[in-house]
């Protein structure tokens, strides 16, 4: 019995559709030593857990799904050639918040106790891996940027906010009230500019002279503008 035409091609077409939906789907495997590898649209995040009060149903899913939601967007936007292997590490034993280092992000599960809310460390973070510095680049800006990041690409960022502006701050700051800057930048000033920097940073072009070559200013004429009129 032959098949009509028009059911060849729609059989086709429903496996087409289906190989394509399932190069996305989540895939994942545990290691004998107990860590956990996900893959995904050619990622892989590596999940090693060393808290015995981590709490392995929920803040592990939160976890990895803030991973994949952000991290494709960072590479895209800000270093197509970062890491596509990334390394998770909970460790009870490590008392900051988290910390980034060649291509690994330690975290404290005790942290996440007492600010379960604060997923978009991951964001953060991740940033710092997608911006790959090689040395040298000032830390104030390095991390403004990553919160800037924090900003625009947070999936939740509940109970964060960027801070309001104060006389009493200096763009050398960091963190968010660099961040709040740059963002005024894309705003008011230069759309694309911490893209730009981002760039600059990484590929140790960077100087003071940058700021000037993007906006006709240099950073303190920028400052003083963002200081007269600092709403976004």
């Amino acid at each position: 019995m032959k098949c009509p035409l028009a059911l060849v091609i729609a059989l086709i077409l429903s496996v087409s559709a289906f190989a394509k939906s399932d190069s996305t789907i989540l895939t994942k495997t545990v290691t004998d030593s107990g860590s956990i590898i996900y893959t995904k649209n050619g990622l892989t995040l590596t999940l090693n857990n060393k808290s015995v009060n981590f709490d392995t149903v929920v803040l592990r899913q939160r976890l990895v799904a803030t991973f994949f939601e952000v991290y494709p967007k960072l590479l895209q936007t800000f270093n197509p050639d970062a890491t596509k292997h990334v390394v998770f590490n909970v460790d009870s034993a490590y008392d900051g918040v988290a910390y980034a280092s060649r291509g690994q992000i330690t975290f404290n599960p005790g942290w996440f106790v007492k600010h379960p809310d604060d997923i978009d460390v991951v964001t953060h973070e991740t940033m710092h891996l997608v911006q790959a510095y090689r040395g040298g680049s000032p830390g104030w800006l390095t991390e403004g940027i990553a919160d800037y990041v924090r900003f625009k690409f947070g999936v939740e960022n509940i109970g964060w906010a960027l801070p309001a502006f104060k006389e009493t701050q200096k763009y050398t700051d960091a963190y968010r009230v660099t961040a709040r800057f740059l963002a005024w930048l894309e705003a008011h000033v230069h759309s694309g500019i911490v893209v730009e920097l981002n760039t600059a940073l990484r590929t140790k072009t960077y100087t003071q002279n940058t700021w000037a070559e993007l906006t006709k200013k240099t950073l303190d004429e920028l400052w003083a503008d963002y200081a007269k009129s600092p709403a976004l």
